[in-house]
């Protein structure tokens, strides 16, 4: 067949009558009208239409003109002995490159749809075939991931999956489709990529037998068996002691890819326009600046990914008694739009520990699998297929930090986060001071971080008897920490971190980031427990008192022993009764917009003057903006002025948008806040996250806003993974299978038209609550829209010039006038059908 027309414009005759032809021989060949692959630029054979649908494709879009041979559409294959294909568009660019000297693609780089889109198409049109002959409503691929998803959402067994199977190939026509068992339904999903691997786990959390270790029957560490054993210390070979499931994350990403919206919005942070002096994205940062010009290689390509790592426990079980702990690792990207890199439906879980103790210090163990990915995608995935663009390029990746709580922080990097050198960026230099009636570590000793000249410096009486000389300690770089634990020097570090293995992690400004989320809360927490005296909170009380005498400083607070009871002088921040019950009655009685808190009401006890049961989000709200309304007309104003500015700091420190210019004054002022809690908090009140939270700002220079490396996203996310388990005894089980199904369903929603998309509200739900005046009104709504402002206008003559009233007046009576229309409406059609 002539196929010159494929390169003629569009808009000749040339083009119609070849678009014609095509469509002819199409279906000559296929004999159908409404299942043809269409072959336009943006569906590439990826998605079969009607001819109809396929002609305006072909006008609108273009025709895809790499594809010279027709094999989708009856044409028999060609058999070529060059295995490039480039063609030239007409502007000169090349559009597709699959030359195989450039690319030198291995075995194994087309192992999954994510690859090549004709390996996949071939998959979806094996899975385009109905469930049984006839049958327009279901298709076997669309049927079987609907099934699926039951069965997870459910917590069916397999042995029931297969026997339901089964009985529903029983019940339907002969000929039909459905898999008659879970291993026939596995390996579909699986040949698109949607599956997982279990690694067996020393139970010592020494070892994962893989590689090497992979036919060892004992831990070459500890000795310990790798099966599990019964009662009676038999061995029961085939069950293994402990299981880590793991989601291999390249395929993941080259599914991203495959999907042409994905696809486009992975480059947003290249074709955004970004303000000088602003920050609101990571790409604006530093940290992401670094590695472009550090690997120029690696920035100049913006398909090039930016990673980040999320690791923490929870509790799978409904019950609070228990203390089983189940650790997922998540990965976010970066390259995408801030509206999304953080929701769920981009989230990435890559691995799942299962419990019931959490792996702390061994975590670098079960990270292996995932560094060794990590590494294959800075070398280069070579052979991945951009819907977007139309061809393959060599996809790289890179992990920017890792996000994760204080504890966790520690386990990951490495590094001590108890004791006299608990902060992880002061290291040696941490500000600490042991309270010697108190038996704790405080860390206080903030003003070093203020300018040589400050006044602060000098005093003597208010903070802890001592003049500051010092400066402010150097953060450790990532070459010098690589060299401290190389060499043995293990003071401030209790291992090398597995993620030195990464080329260019020593490299990073920032590898572990600070949760400015879990330091808002205990900051939060011990501030509300002090001023309210809440018992396990407060950090005030006796021992506090005679550390301050120790220190020679505040002797007016000192204990007073009576012969019944000591009495403790009230202290800068100190509550009466009274003023605890007016703090505690301004909280009852605040009433916020609907969804931005929960009902602080509930969160009162007014008998005993608490506020009890503070989530992370509860201590988010109270310090940006309810506690300093709370305490405006108590304490001492010097306390009260120093909570006060620590508010506004958390307020202006998570904005969305980040003002480079306003960070330095932000730091000192910070800074003048700390001092100011020294001088009227006790010691005890400055715990390692009150610290911490001098740290902050340096971090928001280097990486960028706060909301895209808190914990926030994922510790909500961990919820949607633990109502994933039905089977108490077996939750990673659950989780893990419940996660394919949610991914099949997510990615056949791109290729399937009958299947709804998995945590995405309806359309019947999105939007209700917005004015009709806010959005596109239909044809019919616009009447009644013009008859009520005539009525507003009427009802309210001396208002008719008052454009803003008016609008205002319409969105908050519309609707109720409307349903009033539509009453009065019905009543009188109701009453002309009564008298025909």
């Amino acid at each position: 067949m002539d196929k010159s027309w494929m390169h003629s414009d569009r808009r000749s005759k040339a083009y119609e009558f070849g678009v014609e032809a095509f469509l002819n021989f199409a279906v000559e060949n296929l004999l159908t009208t409404t299942h043809i692959r269409c072959p336009c630029v943006k569906c590439v054979n990826l998605k079969l239409f009607g001819v109809g649908i396929i002609r305006d494709h072909l006008y609108f879009n273009g025709i895809d003109q790499s594809y010279k041979n027709w094999t989708f559409h009856g044409e028999p294959w060609e058999a070529t002995t060059n295995a490039s294909r480039n063609v030239e568009e007409d502007d000169g660019h090349s559009r597709y490159s699959f030359v195989s000297e450039e690319i030198d693609m291995d075995d194994n780089d087309f192992g999954d749809f994510g690859s090549d889109p004709y390996e996949f198409a071939n998959v979806i049109g094996d899975g385009d075939q109905p469930v049984y002959p006839g049958c327009r409503k279901y298709k076997k691929l669309s049927a079987l991931v609907k099934l699926y998803n039951l069965k997870a959402k459910h917590g069916m067994s397999d042995v029931c999956f297969t026997e339901l199977l089964i009985l529903q190939g029983d019940l339907l026509p002969e000929g039909n489709t459905i898999p008659t068992s879970m291993y026939e339904a596995k390996k579909t999903l699986c040949a698109l990529g949607l599956s997982y691997e279990k690694m067996h786990a020393c139970p010592n959390d020494c070892i994962l037998y893989r590689k090497e270790y992979e036919d060892s029957t004992n831990c070459h560490t500890c000795g310990i068996s790798r099966w599990k054993q019964g009662k009676d210390s038999i061995l029961k070979e085939g069950v293994p002691a402990k299981v880590v499931w793991y989601f291999p994350p390249i395929p993941r990403f080259k599914r991203m890819f495959q999907s042409h919206e994905t696809a486009k919005s992975l480059t947003w942070h290249a074709a955004r326009k970004s303000i000088d002096g602003q920050m609101s994205h990571p790409a604006d940062s530093p940290s992401w600046k670094l590695l472009d010009d550090k690997w120029p290689e690696f920035g100049n390509e913006p398909r090039n990914l930016r990673l980040a790592l999320s690791s923490d426990g929870f509790n799978p079980h409904s019950s609070l008694s228990s203390r089983y702990s189940c650790w997922p690792v998540i990965l976010v990207t970066y390259n995408l739009p801030p509206w999304l890199c953080m929701k769920r439906k981009f989230m990435m879980l890559t691995l799942l520990i299962s419990g019931p103790k959490q792996p702390g210090n061994d975590i670098d163990v079960y990270l292996e699998p995932l560094i060794d990915d990590l590494k294959s995608l800075w070398v280069g995935i070579r052979g991945v297929y951009d819907a977007h663009n139309g061809e393959y390029f060599t996809l790289r990746a890179a992990l920017m930090w890792t996000i994760n709580d204080f504890p966790a922080y520690g386990n990951l990097s490495g590094c001590v986060v108890k004791g006299y050198k608990a902060c992880p960026i002061c290291g040696d230099d941490t500000p600490s001071h042991r309270l010697k009636n108190g038996h704790k570590i405080c860390y206080i000793g903030h003003r070093k971080w203020l300018p040589i000249n400050h006044p602060y410096r000098r005093q003597r009486a208010a903070f802890n008897g001592k003049p500051e000389y010092g400066i402010p300690p150097e953060p450790l770089t990532g070459e010098e920490v690589l060299h401290m634990v190389e060499n043995g020097d293990r003071v401030c570090w209790k291992k090398k971190s597995i993620f030195f293995d990464l080329e260019y992690w020593k490299y990073l400004p920032v590898r572990h980031a600070l949760d400015v989320m879990h330091i808002e809360k205990n900051v939060c927490d011990s501030i509300i427990g002090t001023l309210l005296e809440i018992p396990g909170k407060n950090k005030d009380g006796i021992a506090a008192r005679l550390d301050l005498l120790n220190m020679g400083v505040k002797t007016d607070l000192q204990p007073q022993y009576g012969e019944r009871r000591t009495r403790l002088p009230p202290g800068p921040w100190n509550l009466s009764r009274a003023e605890k019950r007016e703090v505690c009655n301004s909280f009852y009685g605040m009433k916020v917009p609907e969804g931005y808190s929960s009902n602080i009401k509930n969160l009162v006890s007014l008998q005993d003057s608490r506020l009890l049961g503070l989530k992370s989000h509860d201590c988010h709200t109270l310090m940006q903006q309810l506690l300093p309304v709370a305490i405006r007309s108590v304490l001492e104003k010097p306390a009260r002025y120093a909570i006060t500015r620590l508010c506004f700091f958390f307020n202006a420190i998570c904005a969305k948008t980040v003002d480079v210019s306003k960070l330095d004054k932000l730091e000192e002022d910070v800074v003048v806040t700390l001092c100011l809690l020294e001088k009227y908090f006790p010691p005890s009140f400055f715990d390692i996250m009150v610290h911490l939270v001098v740290h902050l700002v340096r971090e928001v220079r280097l990486c960028g806003p706060v909301y895209f490396r808190w914990m926030y996203p994922f510790e909500r996310y961990m919820k949607v993974l633990k109502g994933y388990v039905q089977n108490r005894t077996r939750p990673e089980g659950c989780i893990a299978e419940r996660y394919i199904a949610e991914e099949a369903v997510e990615f056949c929603t791109q290729h399937l038209s009958d299947v709804s998309t998995v945590g995405v509200p309806s359309s019947q739900k999105m939007g209700v609550s917005k004015p009709l005046s806010g959005c596109t009104n239909t044809e019919e709504v616009l009447p009644y829209i013009e008859q009520h402002m005539i009525h507003i206008k009427t009802a309210y003559p001396k208002f008719r010039k008052r454009t803003k009233w008016l609008q205002d007046k319409h969105n908050s009576t519309f609707i109720q006038w409307l349903r009033f229309k539509f009453k009065v409406n019905l009543r009188k059609t109701i009453m002309a059908y009564q008298k025909i």
